[in-house]
């Protein structure tokens, strides 16, 4: 999976705070902004894989 995503992120009290600007229903948080960044990433995968059953198979196609 290769999307390129724009995050927006902030400084919380305790945490750095972000969401994905293509999808704002996914907002996590991290330690630093990599932590961050890979949480962002992960809720995405989920989010895309989220009804697809394990064992699947990918393949790139063009558009």
């Amino acid at each position: 999976m290769n999307a390129q995503l724009k995050m927006v992120f902030w400084q919380g009290d305790r945490y750095w705070l972000g969401k994905l600007v293509d999808h704002p229903e996914i907002m996590c948080q991290g330690e630093n902004i990599e932590e961050l960044e890979a949480n962002l990433r992960d809720a995405y995968r989920e989010l895309l894989l989220e009804d697809v059953p394990p064992g699947y198979q990918g393949r790139d196609i063009a558009l």
